[in-house]
């Protein structure tokens, strides 16, 4: 898989048509969500022909429409981060297949998803699935010096991956996270805002593809 390719031809989509997913994909997905799962150690779970969850009004005002398949995300408690970088992994996957996507946290029927909730548990995170009428448009960005900042002059591997992490997808677009060089060392931090700690999971994966094989460490 192209990560860089998937990455920026990745948009969120919420409209999708009417064929359902393709055997070959389910199966796909399903090794990769056991593959995350045994490394994050969260449940991922993917869901098919079901389409109660985007069948209520919230999700129509919010323009979805023939949405039947979707992840759900369940881990242990304060692990946000972690559901943000392991399941934009998923959404580069299923770009790589074919498949358009969606992080939805609010606008979907939550009585009608209702994934094994395990002692210690919370349900983080719906992430919609289908093949998208349309593939969808660029967010907006905030100016790149808002949302990094480095010693001296920024080294291309810097800048490379800052670039990357333009293309992620963020809550409302908030973009609520900075990103700090010191050498060799990165930091990288929330900011406060609704699922910014999932945001910077999601531009954490993005980051770390961006700058590809130069070594750095997170602070």
């Amino acid at each position: 898989m192209d990560i860089i390719k998937a990455m920026y031809e990745r948009h969120s989509v919420r409209r999708y048509t009417d064929e359902p997913l393709r055997e070959e994909h389910i199966e796909s997905l399903n090794k990769a969500i056991d593959d995350v799962n045994n490394e994050s150690g969260l449940r991922f779970t993917l869901v098919t022909n079901e389409p109660e969850a985007f069948s209520g009004k919230m999700a129509s005002y919010s323009h979805f429409s023939g949405c039947t398949d979707y992840i759900v995300a369940v881990g242990s408690k304060g692990k946000d981060e972690e559901v943000g970088y392991y399941g934009e992994k998923l959404v580069l996957i299923a770009q790589s297949l074919g498949i358009n996507s969606c992080w939805v946290a609010l606008t979907y029927s939550k009585n009608k998803v209702k994934p094994e909730i395990k002692k210690g548990e919370k349900f983080y995170i719906v992430i919609s699935l289908g093949y998208g009428i349309h593939q969808g448009r660029p967010h907006k960005n905030k100016p790149l010096t808002e949302l990094c900042s480095c010693e001296g002059e920024m080294p291309q591997w810097f800048k490379n991956a800052m670039d990357a992490v333009l293309t992620a997808p963020t809550a409302m677009n908030q973009q609520k996270f900075h990103f700090e060089l010191k050498g060799e060392n990165v930091k990288a931090k929330a900011l406060f805002g609704p699922y910014s700690k999932m945001d910077l999971g999601i531009a954490k994966y993005h980051f770390e593809a961006g700058a590809k094989e130069h070594k750095f460490n997170w602070a």
